[in-house]
């Protein structure tokens, strides 16, 4: 009779946790907003005395942050018992009422669990909403549409990713990489989802545990914020993850933990790449204890993102901008000009020159050859390909107070001004090369003066602008108006 009552009990709880999961949604809120908690590197030892400090620095985030869901990115349960570990891991989520969801380090096998035993184990907790996914390589790669806050429609997707442990053999590296399955179940995944939205990619972030060899390449730059204290233990062979993200438009941002001194975040091709706070006290690395918080804008290819410890925040970072919140209290903001407008477009003054120029101060001593009126930054007026250059002048109407970012690319030498301030120096002469520059501004009219010159070969003039709210692209033809 005891037997067939405990028979009962379990098939009743594991009944409740099964239809719990299913009312699950993750949506976002009526304001347009959904946040996520990013736990990484937990190295959880149920035999370890820092377990209790774990546990308050994931409480006090949740309670802080109040996020609409936890995704913990590897290296969570990294001792034995593994089952003891999970179970007081999903015990803090449990507590919290917070949905929550794993992607596998190159540690979590080595608990006394298998990467899909671990999934077969955790999927019946309750608030546990990841999955196994499908028969790809590794465990747990599968996606989470975020739902938009009216109605059933994916708004946004999560995907999660299995970053796998160690290679087939030493001689590949020490770390594995995305294999190719995984790499086009994404790409298919993706293209399924943009056919749903009417063929325009949806907003999507990616979570995994080690980080793309590109997590390199944002290293000292401008747009990059937050610690660099160890190299990046990426893979040694790039298998083509962050060029399918790139090529297909939806992924807005990677975020991967594994590097526990690491926490910086910064733009490549359009993607932000960001290292997770490293969240467990047994974990090696100095940073304070914590988790990375990421806020999604509905119909937005935006979020902002930080790092909350229980001390407070830091390193606010705003995608697609690459600004933070120290670029907005520090800098100084220019007023409008007030401006009687003639009609749209851009003023242009075309130089030849019969001496190589190499510098933009030398443009005023070429002879002026023709003036005209464009829609757009264009050399098509040039009747010559070297020794030629343009003076450009506009006005650009600033849609909103904020902090801008600016580039040039060009060939050879560009220089851009604001208000009479140089915002953009690619002055010389060079090949093909990128330069940025950032200026504060107040809503409404700011004079735009551009200078560019041609030496020899290669000829080439784009000029982008992004901000907090403006995903990085060339500045529209609407932006540009001529005063009377």
């Amino acid at each position: 009779m005891k037997k067939h009552i405990l028979i009962i009990i379990t098939f009743f709880f594991a009944t409740f946790s099964f239809a719990q999961k299913n009312t699950i949604q993750l949506k976002f809120n009526k304001d347009g907003h959904f946040k996520i908690a990013q736990f990484t590197d937990i190295h959880w030892s149920n035999n370890s005395p820092n377990c209790s400090k774990t546990i308050e620095v994931i409480r006090q985030v949740l309670d802080a942050e109040k996020p609409d869901i936890a995704i913990l990115t590897g290296d969570i349960v990294t001792d034995t018992p593994a089952k003891e570990g999970w179970e007081s891991i999903a015990r803090i989520f449990e507590e919290a009422k917070t949905p929550w969801a794993v992607t596998l380090g190159n540690h979590d096998e080595e608990a006394g669990l298998t990467r899909e035993g671990v999934f077969d184990f955790i999927e019946s907790f309750p608030y546990f909403i990841g999955e196994k996914g499908p028969k790809l390589s590794g465990s747990g790669n599968y996606v989470l549409p975020v739902l938009a806050h009216q109605g059933t429609k994916a708004a946004a997707l999560l995907y999660c990713i299995d970053s796998h442990n160690k290679p087939s053999a030493y001689k590949y590296g020490h770390y594995d990489w995305i294999h190719f399955d995984q790499i086009d179940w994404y790409r298919k995944t993706s293209d399924r989802y943009t056919l749903q939205n009417n063929n325009a990619p949806l907003p999507s972030l990616a979570f995994f545990h080690i980080p793309v060899l590109e997590f390199n390449n944002v290293v000292g730059k401008e747009k990059t914020l937050g610690n660099k204290e160890e190299g990046v233990a990426s893979p040694e062979i790039n298998s083509g993850m962050f060029c399918s993200m790139v090529e297909k438009k939806d992924v807005m941002g990677i975020f991967a933990g594994h590097d526990h001194n690491n926490d910086y975040i910064g733009i490549e091709q359009g993607i932000a790449l960001a290292f997770g706070r490293t969240s467990g006290v047994d974990a090696y690395g100095k940073l304070e204890r914590g988790g990375r918080i990421i806020k999604m804008y509905e119909g937005k290819s935006q979020f902002d993102t930080w790092v909350r410890t229980p001390k407070g925040t830091e390193l606010e970072y705003y995608y697609p901008s690459g600004l933070s919140s120290a670029d907005e209290e520090t800098m100084q903001y220019l007023p409008a000009k007030k401006l009687e407008v003639a009609n749209q477009g851009v003023e242009y003054k075309y130089y030849e020159a019969d001496f190589k120029l190499t510098h933009t101060d030398m443009i005023a001593s070429a002879r002026l050859v023709k003036t005209g009126i464009l829609n757009n930054f264009s050399i098509a007026p040039a009747t010559v390909m070297d020794s030629m250059a343009f003076e450009y002048k506009t006005y650009i109407k600033i849609p909103e107070r904020g902090v801008y970012q600016f580039y040039t690319f060009s060939d050879d030498g560009s220089k851009l001004f604001i208000d009479g301030k140089v915002v953009v120096d690619n002055d010389g002469s060079h090949s093909l090369k990128r330069a940025d520059g950032k200026i504060a501004l107040e809503a409404g009219y700011h004079e735009l003066r551009l200078l560019y010159f041609e030496n020899y070969m290669g000829e080439f003039l784009e000029v982008g602008i992004s901000s907090r709210n403006i995903r990085e692209d060339v500045i529209p033809d609407n932006m540009f108006y001529i005063g009377k």
